[in-house]
């Protein structure tokens, strides 16, 4: 049961001009205004406690603007890739809010709370095809390195960009706002594995400056659009590079089969590359 003080931040939150004060953040981060961007580095690896030192590029003068540090790409040995062939792994670092079976289009949101498949892909046919399979939710803070990464290998057959809404994706607001991830803007990209269709959905938040992939460099807030890439040999591996955030955000992932998650709990701690679940062989 939420407080006073979460109750009000909910609250705080549907008032506010969401993409109006995300367009201003992004500005100030895109800045290249030595002083100014050096400074907000600085005060932020201070205030998250960031370790450089993983980051292909260790010094803030490095770095053009602070969108520039904040989707810094890590050293190849920092995020080790779990190796067995049956695993699929963490597309994040982040926390592993949620994971278990889809049924009957309804997954688990926050204790309490469930949203629907079909409202989150936008297309309840497209829901069919995961229901009685599985998801994952990975919460990333502004403390996490922010490229997602492939869980399993994979054929991109198509994106779905949805505009929508800007809360933030904190637990708090998962406790206090129903269906959280299908009303926020989300990019939902559809892969075909050696295990059936798989969904990567990279959610939108406050103050989140864009979305990229590795395909298209920023997707346009308030035009929904669809993009086919079905005949196009789009291929990916397990652990490849998929897109980045620009701030803080969510990864939800579907599944049309059923995962095993082992001994994971709600809650726990996990890097880019770590075992996440394995399939049924």
């Amino acid at each position: 049961m939420q407080n006073y003080s979460d109750k009000l931040f909910c609250l705080l939150q549907k008032v506010i001009p969401q993409h109006g004060l995300s367009r201003l953040i992004a500005k100030i981060a895109e800045a290249k205004t030595p002083w100014l961007k050096n400074t907000l580095i600085r005060q932020f690896i201070r205030t998250y406690d960031i370790d450089l030192s993983i980051a292909e590029r260790e010094h803030v003068e490095q770095y053009l603007n602070f969108n520039d540090f904040f989707t810094r790409k890590l050293k190849a040995d920092a995020r080790p890739v779990a190796s067995q062939s049956d695993v699929v792994v963490s597309p994040a670092d982040g926390v592993l809010s949620q994971f278990g079976a889809i049924n009957n289009d309804q997954f688990i949101q926050a204790k309490g709370q469930s949203y629907s498949t079909s409202r989150l892909l936008g297309d309840s046919s497209l829901a069919t095809e995961f229901s009685g399979g599985s998801f994952a939710t990975v919460y990333l803070s502004p403390s996490d390195y922010h490229r997602v990464h492939m869980p399993q290998g994979g054929k991109l057959l198509e994106t779905r960009y949805i505009p929508g809404k800007l809360f933030s994706v904190n637990q708090t607001t998962a406790n206090g706002i129903p269906e959280l991830f299908a009303r926020n803007e989300r990019l939902i990209c559809i892969f075909e594995t050696s295990h059936g269709k798989m969904a990567v959905i990279l959610v939108g938040a406050m103050l989140v400056a864009g979305i990229e992939t590795c395909w298209q460099d920023h997707y346009l807030p308030g035009r929904h659009s669809v993009a086919d890439f079905s005949l196009q040999t789009k291929n990916f591996e397990r652990a490849d590079e998929l897109g980045l955030f620009k701030f803080g955000s969510t990864v939800v992932l579907l599944f049309n089969e059923s995962l095993d998650f082992n001994t994971r709990l709600a809650g726990d701690t996990i890097l880019m590359g770590e075992s996440l679940a394995s399939t049924r062989q």
